[in-house]
Order: structure tokens, then C-alpha cells, then sequence
């Protein structure tokens, strides 16, 4: 069909669930025209919008920013939103949900894939501790962005068996739209040029056997019974619609590179160090809790270096990266390409990924914070102030709950002016406070982490600290710092200083290579 007659299908009330990772994978000419028919015909009205992960960015892919009109949305239940510095104008979804004229919730990307197999399955809903003592949890937002939302909730907790847990009750899509680079003419999928394979069956399935519709965004058409048996993601009998964008990006500001993809493999010289700066120095210090064999989840942000770190010290194989979108293995790659990584050795859906993550079965995940408060509670997915400076809590919460080992990173104040080199730190200027008495939204609980047994380290560029059964305690400082005026004096609440602080090591604040060593394997 055409863009324009795949949008007519659509109609008034319809819950649409869309598979996209921000640009990756993002199915933008056909959400562009579901726009465009509101634009001219005032319909469809009233929609709820899935999205386990955001679709759209802030850097030309409009994505779900197509259909953010007063009318055209009632609800969104999403993982993550389009997100990006404060220098850039607010995304309209951002506006829409800020003045209360959508409902609209932020899940777990994991629950929200969940919960389209639950749908497609027809069982009763998401049952999981997944989100317990978070933002989502009833007791604290219920997932809830706003007033609208928070009146009429989708989270319930439940006792079964003895213990609390989280119930996500079912939201049955009428349409799914998904996106893959090739179609034949029986309406086989292939994904040969995309960077992920993201969630795309699994909502397809939740849409089909719940009666619903299927449409397919593809780059080409080709004829029946020429893509490889191997290489169909989704198969025919689930697809009703295709529909052709020979221009779809691969990702943002990208429009097709077959390293993303897992077409070509790069030589190691083709990823670059990262630069000398702050980061780096963070990024080194949370580098040296990985040991030797380990599957390592990374985030978004500074740790989104710590490959690159390994890479410029020596160690190529020693690590099994793993992501949200799907990847394993390889070298994640950054900028607009984040969420791909360069030689993976495979890519897996991501609701499979996220089961692996779910249940812990990666042996530590290098994650980022915005605050900290004295319970060790960490917020990255809500700033009140800023709100689409960050993209919500995405898959955070899906990982952190049962990682045996968690190391936030992130600067230790927002905004400082800083002079690192030859073995030290100097604050040549303080920043805004970040470690706060109690943050604005909580994303991993330290309380939880602390029930669970978990293993938690907080990597800042001055300091080190760990989670303990009383609060925060500091164990390492920065050469160059003043303990009182740089740190205890910039913290919102009391620290425990460890009786043995440690300096950090002096290398690692040095432009040189610091001859890293991993630790040993530990698995078990």
C-alpha cells in the first residue's frame, strides 16, 4: 500500500504499538503519514501508544513526534522518549505530556516486551519484581508522567505466594507497525541492513492474535521465496501491510553503514580511543572493576567508553559486551550509532535480551546516574526542571534489579570546571550539587539492592563509593582532592568515610595508557 492508505487503516481508538530504538529502526514515513492524515481528515483520534523503546530523536527523525497533536493521542506507555540537550527546543510528545494533555506512563522496556508476550499468549498481565520500590511501583509514581496518568493507574501490587510483586496489566494492541529492510511479496521479513532486530515479532504477534493488524515499513520488495529460509525475522502469516521507503534511515543522521549492521568486520584500529578528558578518567575507574571472561552490560553515557578504554589497553576478547537493542559481543559503538556495536558476534531480539537481563544472567552492568541520595537510590530517568534531557528510565530498571554487580558512573557535581593530568584532580570551579538527601525519581533502590545482596560501586571523577547496609560509604579518593571541602562539604546528606580510604589510583588521571588489569573471573 501506500504510506497514505496503510495510515486510513488506523482507526479512532486503536492501541498501536510501535517497534523503533529512538532513530534505529524507526518506522518515520509511516508514522509521518498517520500525522499528516490527522493534519487533513482530524482522525485517528483518541490513540494508545505503545513504545517499549522510544521512536524518534531530536536530530531529524521526527518519530513519534509526528503524532503529537491534542486529539490524536490519548495515551503513551513507553520505555524511553526522544531525549536531548536543553540548547534544543522540547520534543512536542514532551509537551503534550508536561501540560497533561496525553496520559502518559514510562514501564521498563523489558515489562512493556513482556507485556506483548503476555498479550499474545493471552495470560493475565506481567508478574515480576521488576520495578519494586521504584518510580513505577504504585507506592512511589506508578509509572505515572503526569496527572492524567496518575489518576487512572496500569500498575498494581500483589502478594502471590508470599512475597510483594509488581502487576502490569495487559494494554491488547490493535496495530503493530514494524519496520525491516526487505519484504518479499508474500510479505516475508528480513533485517539484513538493520542494526537490531529490536521487539518487532513479538508485537506483531501480541497484535495477531488478538485480531489485530500488522503493517511493515520496508526499504524494498522483492520476489516471493528469494530471501534466504535462514535469514526471515518475521515471517509472512504475521504481516498484513507493507509499505516502501526506499530512503529509511538506518539510524540517526545515518543512512546505512553495514559495520552497524554485523555486514562488514572492522579492523581494531577503527575504533577510536577516547579522548582525554573527565570522562576518561571515570570511564578508566569503572574499567577496573570488569574481570577477565565476564558478559558486561553497558549504558548509555560515560560508561559507554569503558570498551574503548579495554580496547586502548590491550585487551580485545576479554569481555563479552552486551546491550539492551541486542547485541553481544563486539564493540558498542557511540554517538547516534549507540545502541549498535561494530564485529558483534550476534544480535539478539531485545525481548530475549531482556530476559537475560531480567533474571541476571550477565555478570555486571556499567550504568550512568544523574543523582544519588543517602539510601543510595538512583534517579537517570526524571529531571522536573529539564524532563527531556533525559529519555526515562528505558531498560535501567529491567537490568538493575537482579545484577549481581552494578557501578554507577558520573560526575560527582553537575557542571564543574575541572584540570586533570600528571596523577591528579584539581576543582578549579564547583559544580551543582548531584548527591541530594532524596532524588526526584527513583530508578534503582538502593534499599531493594541491599535486600537482594547486590554488589554496588559509585564512580565519580573525585571519588569511589560503595553501598552498604547503613547508607554510602566512601572508600576512595582522588589525588589532588581535599576530602572535606571537595566532597563531604558538596554532598547533600552525611557520607560514612571508610576507615581504610584509598587514593585512586594516579594513573588513571594521567594521558598515558595506566596499564590496566582486570580482575580475575568470578563467575558464580
Amino acid at each position: 500500500m501506500t504510506m497514505a492508505d496503510a495510515a486510513r487503516l488506523i482507526k479512532d481508538g486503536d492501541v498501536v504499538t510501535v517497534s523503533s530504538s529512538s532513530g534505529l529502526g524507526c518506522p518515520d514515513a509511516l508514522l509521518a503519514a498517520i500525522g499528516a492524515r490527522y493534519d487533513e481528515e482530524q482522525h485517528p483520534r483518541g490513540l494508545t501508544m505503545l513504545h517499549p523503546i522510544a521512536a524518534g530523536d531530536m536530530y531529524g527523525i521526527k518519530g513519534i513526534d509526528h503524532l503529537a497533536r491534542p486529539g490524536l493521542i490519548d495515551t503513551i506507555i513507553a520505555g524511553s522518549f526522544p531525549s536531548g540537550p536543553s540548547s534544543l527546543p522540547m520534543p512536542a510528545i514532551w509537551r503534550l505530556i508536561e501540560d497533561n494533555q496525553v496520559r502518559a506512563f514510562n514501564l521498563p522496556s523489558g515489562v512493556l516486551f513482556d507485556m506483548h508476550r503476555e498479550v499474545a499468549a493471552k495470560r493475565p498481565g506481567v508478574l515480576t519484581k521488576v520495578g519494586l520500590d521504584t518510580f513505577v511501583d504504585p507506592e512511589r509514581q506508578g509509572g505515572a508522567m503526569n496527572a492524567r496518568a496518575a489518576a487512572d493507574p496500569v500498575i498494581s501490587k500483589v502478594m502471590f505466594g508470599g512475597e510483594e510483586w509488581l502487576h502490569y496489566q495487559n494494554v491488547v494492541p490493535q496495530v503493530a507497525i514494524v519496520r525491516a529492510t526487505t519484504a518479499d511479496e508474500k510479505g516475508n521479513l528480513s533485517f539484513e541492513h538493520e542494526g537490531a532486530l529490536l521487539g518487532g515479532r513479538d508485537q506483531a504477534l501480541a497484535a495477531r492474535n488478538n485480531g489485530g493488524i500488522v503493517i511493515a515499513q520496508v526499504k524494498r520488495v522483492v520476489k516471493a521465496g528469494s530471501l534466504p529460509t535462514q535469514s526471515v525475522h518475521i515471517p509472512c502469516n504475521l504481516v498484513d501491510v507493507i509499505v516502501v521507503d526506499p530512503q529509511q534511515q538506518q539510524t540517526t543522521q545515518i543512512a546505512y553503514d553495514p559495520e552497524i549492521s554485523g555486514e562488514i568486520k572492522l579492523p581494531d584500529s577503527a575504533f577510536a580511543y577516547a579522548e582525554w578528558h573527565a570522562d576518561k578518567i571515570i570511564a578508566r575507574r569503572a574499567a577496573m572493576e570488569v574481570a577477565h571472561g565476564d558478559a558486561v552490560n553497558l549504558g548509555f553515557g560515560i560508561s559507554a567508553n569503558v570498551p574503548r578504554i579495554l580496547l586502548e589497553e590491550g585487551y580485545r576478547d576479554d569481555v563479552t559486551w552486551v546491550i539492551e537493542q541486542g547485541a553481544v559481543g563486539g564493540v558498542p559503538l557511540l554517538g547516534f550509532a549507540f545502541g549498535c556495536a561494530g564485529n558483534a558476534d550476534a544480535i539478539m531480539p531485545s525481548p530475549s535480551q531482556f530476559v537475560y537481563f531480567q533474571g541476571g544472567g550477565f555478570d555486571v552492568s556499567l550504568l550512568s546516574f544523574l543523582q544519588i541520595d543517602r539510601h543510595g537510590h538512583v534517579n537517570v530517568s526524571r529531571l522536573p526542571s529539564k524532563p527531556y534531557l533525559t529519555a526515562g528510565c528505558g531498560g535501567f530498571v529491567d537490568i538493575t534489579t537482579h545484577a549481581r554487580r552494578l557501578v554507577f558512573s558520573g560526575y560527582f557535581t553537575a557542571g564543574a570546571q575541572l584540570a586533570v593530568g600528571d596523577g591528579k584532580l584539581s576543582i578549579l570551579r564547583e559544580g551543582k550539587q548531584k548527591l541530594i538527601a532524596e532524588v526526584d525519581h527513583v530508578t534503582f533502590s538502593g534499599r531493594m539492592g541491599r535486600e537482594r545482596g547486590q554488589e554496588v560501586l559509585y564512580v565519580t571523577e573525585r571519588c569511589v563509593m560503595r553501598l552498604t547496609h547503613s547508607g554510602l560509604e566512601l572508600t576512595e579518593i582522588a589525588p589532588g582532592i581535599d576530602l572535606q571541602r571537595d566532597i563531604l562539604d558538596q554532598a547533600g546528606f552525611a557520607l560514612a568515610v571508610s576507615p581504610d580510604l584509598k587514593l585512586m589510583d594516579a594513573a588513571i588521571f594521567t594521558d598515558a595508557p595506566f596499564a590496566l588489569q582486570l580482575k580475575e573471573a568470578r563467575h558464580g
